[in-house]
C-alpha cells in the first residue's frame, strides 16, 4: 500500500512539475506581428525582387539609414499567398524584399546601386540556381519619382557595358506586399549554417565576383564591424561577457535599471538605435525594461533553449550583440517586456542627440 501511495505521489508531483514548466514556457513566449499584407509609406520604401529573398536581406540590412528589410511576395494576384503557393508558380508573385529607409541618410538611388550588384539583371527566367517566375528580378516603384530614378539607374547600368546581354529587369508599379512566413525573415541570421550552404551552392557569389570585383566600390554609410580583438580592447569584462558570451549582468547592480532621464539607448558596439526612454518602465526586475523597440528593424529575436525552456533572445542586428530577452508579461499596449542588460547599451541623453548624430530622434521628446 505504501509503495503504491508513493508511486501515486510521484506521478502527481511529476505532473505538477510538467504543468508548471508548461505555464513558464507559455510566459516566455513573445508575441508575433499577425499581419500578412503590409502597409508602407511610399516615399521611404523600396520594393526589390532579386531571386531568393534570403540573399537579398544581408546587403541592405548592413546599411545605415535602412530601418528594416522584410521578405515577402508581391506582383501577383493571389491574396495572402503561402511560400508553397508562390514557389509552385501559380500566383504570379515574386519573392521580394520591402526596404524601409531614411532618405536623409541613404537615397533610393544608392539602394538601387546596391541592388544591381546582388543580381543577374540579364536573366529573364530566374536567378542563378533558382529558376521560375517567382525568382525573376523586378523593381517595384512606389511613386513617379522612384520610377524616374529607377529608369535612369537601369540606363546607367546598361551604358557602363558591364554585361554583354541586355538588361531585362522590369520596372513595375508596386501593389500589395505580403510578408513571408516568420522562418524566412532574417534566415541568414537564424539559420546561419543552412543559409551559408545554400548561398555557396547557388552560384550568386561567383557571378557577383566575376562582374563586380574590378568595378569601383560603392561609398555607402555602413555600421562598423569590429574584430574580436577590437571588441576585447573596447569593452569591459562584463560588457564582453554579456554581449559576446550571452551573459547576464547582476540585477539592480547596473547603471540603467533605474535611470529616468530622457534619451535613447543604442547598441554599445555598433551605435544602432534600439530603445527610447519613453518606452522604459520599472519592471521590478533590476534590469532596464522597455515595452517596445525604438527601431524594430535593429532588433533580432532568436529562440534560446539555454535554461531548458524556450525563451526569445534579443540581439542587435548590426552589432550582433546579445542584449537580453523579450517576455510577454509587459504593460499594454504591447504586452511585451524587453528585459535588457545595461552592459550592452549606451545611453544618449536628449540634450546630446544632435551632437552624437541622432538628431532625428529629438521629435520623440517634444
Amino acid at each position: 500500500m505504501k509503495k503504491r501511495m508513493l508511486t501515486i505521489l510521484s506521478v502527481v508531483a511529476l505532473l505538477a512539475i510538467m504543468i508548471g514548466w508548461y505555464f513558464v514556457f507559455q510566459q516566455q513566449q513573445a508575441k508575433s506581428s499577425g499581419s500578412k499584407e503590409l502597409t508602407y509609406a511610399k516615399e521611404e520604401t523600396a520594393i526589390l525582387a532579386g531571386g531568393c529573398f534570403w540573399c537579398m536581406e544581408p546587403p541592405f540590412e548592413e546599411l545605415k539609414g535602412v530601418k528594416s528589410v522584410i521578405s515577402g511576395y508581391t506582383g501577383g494576384d493571389v491574396e495572402n499567398p503561402t511560400y508553397n503557393q508562390v514557389s509552385a508558380e501559380t500566383t504570379g508573385h515574386r519573392e521580394a524584399v520591402l526596404i524601409t529607409f531614411d532618405p536623409t541618410v541613404i537615397s533610393y538611388k544608392q539602394l538601387l546601386d546596391v541592388y544591381w550588384r546582388q543580381i543577374d539583371p540579364t536573366d529573364p527566367n530566374g536567378q542563378f540556381v533558382d529558376q521560375g517566375e517567382s525568382y525573376t528580378t523586378a523593381i517595384f516603384y512606389t511613386n513617379d519619382d522612384q520610377k524616374q530614378i529607377a529608369e535612369q539607374s537601369k540606363q546607367d547600368l546598361a551604358d557602363r557595358g558591364i554585361f554583354d546581354d541586355k538588361i531585362v529587369t522590369p520596372l513595375i508599379e508596386s501593389g500589395p506586399f505580403y510578408e513571408a512566413e516568420a522562418y524566412h525573415q532574417d534566415y541568414y541570421l537564424k539559420s546561419e549554417k543552412k543559409y551559408k550552404f545554400y548561398r555557396a551552392a547557388s552560384g550568386r557569389d561567383e557571378f557577383i565576383d566575376r562582374y563586380w570585383n574590378d568595378q569601383p566600390k560603392l561609398d555607402l554609410p555602413k555600421y562598423d564591424k569590429l574584430t574580436d580583438a577590437q571588441k576585447k580592447a573596447k569593452l569591459t569584462d562584463i560588457q564582453y561577457k554579456v554581449t559576446q558570451e550571452d551573459g547576464t549582468e547582476p540585477a539592480f547592480d547596473n547603471p540603467y535599471h533605474d535611470l529616468k532621464a530622457d534619451g535613447i539607448y543604442v547598441d554599445l558596439i555598433s551605435g544602432e538605435p534600439l530603445f527610447s526612454s519613453k518606452d522604459k518602465y520599472d519592471s521590478k526586475t533590476g534590469w532596464p525594461s522597455f515595452s517596445q523597440p525604438l527601431e524594430p528593424g535593429n532588433i533580432i529575436e532568436k529562440s534560446d533553449f539555454a535554461l531548458g525552456m524556450k525563451r526569445m533572445e534579443v540581439r542587435s542586428r548590426h552589432g550582433n550583440a546579445h542584449l537580453g530577452h523579450v517576455f510577454n508579461d509587459g504593460p499594454e499596449p504591447t504586452g511585451l517586456r524587453y528585459c535588457m542588460n545595461s552592459a550592452a547599451l549606451q545611453f544618449i541623453a536628449k540634450e546630446d542627440l544632435e551632437k552624437e548624430g541622432y538628431g532625428q530622434y529629438l521629435s520623440e521628446f517634444k
